[in-house]
């Protein structure tokens, strides 16, 4: 089962990365001025993890592929890695699906 920890930035400002079984990054939230938004948005991610129609799958300027998990407001709450290929970052999402629900939540 994956895990959210939760991170305080250099200027003070709270973010999360969603990390699977083996310690991989599979998603990064934004910054949040605030531990409780932090909260609201690891609680979001984990309540639209398992919609499709939550995933934004875009491809950067570079060619790389990476998608977007949105709240059901439009809002980006999650943000992927650069994958090489469309069928990697589809891997990425499923990973987020199967982990991001039942994730515990720890603060480093």
């Amino acid at each position: 089962m994956g895990k959210f920890v939760v991170k305080t930035a250099k200027d003070g400002q709270y973010y999360f990365n969603l990390k699977a079984d083996n310690g991989q990054t599979i998603l990064s939230s934004e910054m949040y001025t605030t531990k409780g938004a932090c909260t609201n948005g690891i609680d979001s991610v984990k309540t639209n993890a398992p919609n499709d129609g939550r995933y934004e799958k875009k491809t950067s300027s570079n060619g790389k592929y990476f998608f977007n998990l949105k709240a059901s407001n439009g809002q980006v709450i999650g943000s992927s890695e650069m994958y090489e290929s469309t069928g990697s970052r589809d891997s990425g999402i499923n990973s987020v699906k199967n982990n991001a629900p039942n994730a515990s939540v720890v603060e480093e």
